[in-house]
């Protein structure tokens, strides 16, 4: 029997903390969930430990692995595979809050029906119960990721939950060879054009910023991935409605472009009047960005 909700954890060499993860997910007091497990690559003891796990019967949990292709490859993994109605993404070093499925299942009743809702949005904290950022405004009852960023005020990371057949309508991430990262935020603007989200005042996800994880290492990221980022660059000078969202983009599509060496830059830009004149600004990041990463490259 399909589950309701897909929880999927993409995760590469992540078995010394993957348990965090799993503990929280056997503490959930509505078991109607799938716990997906992208493996995307690893090379330590990730497969059997999740089969100890699987052997154990706790809970339903899904292993696949793929070659490594960096955490966008392994959400593609995860969505040409799931099934179920609703899914979130729950990283490798983080865990569900208590009670987490039971809020979204609940929640998900209230917006089955209305089609214009792509899912649900609600919040992180961290390890102490600190909210990451802010709540969102009580008034708010229909809203967008981009309006959570960049019109309501809201600071922080949030927690995502998708209807599955929406996202199952827009295009996977690219792959571009030799690269292992795309901004999952591509995906996501995508959605805001068609759809709204509940916002949901409620911790669904306890999250830990560990050393070896993406978000402590973007600068190195942008360097090592700048074909992904100018991807991302692109789109959202494309799709974003406000003037400064497309000009700040502007400006590290620029800074990608000449860690990349593509001179035709301009002439693929969609907006090339606000790339043109981002070009002075880009070069200054693209130098600020090779002076901070230069150890450890």
């Amino acid at each position: 029997m399909t589950k309701t909700l897909t929880i999927f954890t993409p995760t590469y060499n992540r078995a010394y903390c993957l348990d965090k993860c799993y503990k929280s997910l056997i503490r959930q007091s509505n078991q109607d969930f799938l716990w997906l497990i992208i493996d995307d690559g690893s090379t330590d003891n990730t497969k059997e430990l999740v089969q100890s796990w699987i052997n154990d019967g706790k809970i339903a949990i899904q292993y696949q692995y793929q070659k490594n292709q960096g955490m966008h490859g392994a959400h593609n993994g995860a969505y040409r595979i799931m099934e179920s109605p609703l899914n979130v993404c729950i990283d490798s070093d983080d865990a569900m809050a208590d009670n987490a499925v039971d809020i979204i299942l609940e929640a998900w009743k209230t917006i089955e029906n209305k089609p214009e809702f792509a899912g649900i949005v609600g919040l992180d904290a961290d390890e102490s119960g600190k909210l990451i950022g802010t709540r969102i405004p009580e008034h708010v009852k229909a809203t967008t990721l981009y309006d959570i960023n960049n019109t309501l005020g809201v600071k922080g990371d949030k927690k995502l939950v998708y209807r599955t057949d929406v996202v199952k309508k827009y295009p996977l991430y690219p792959i571009f060879e030799g690269e292992r990262f795309v901004p999952l935020g591509y995906l996501y603007q995508l959605i805001d054009q068609d759809y709204k989200l509940l916002p949901l005042n409620e911790v669904l996800c306890v999250v830990e910023y560990m050393p070896d994880g993406s978000s402590l290492n973007m600068s190195k990221q942008y360097r090592r991935h700048p074909k992904g980022f100018a991807f991302s660059r692109k789109s959202r000078m494309e799709l974003s409605p406000s003037l400064k969202v497309k000009f700040k983009n502007a400006i590290h599509y620029v800074s990608c472009a000449l860690f990349t060496k593509n001179w035709k830059f301009l002439q693929e830009s969609p907006k090339k009047l606000i790339t043109f004149l981002a070009i002075p600004f880009g070069i200054v990041l693209n130098i600020y960005i090779r002076l901070n990463t230069r150890d450890g490259m």
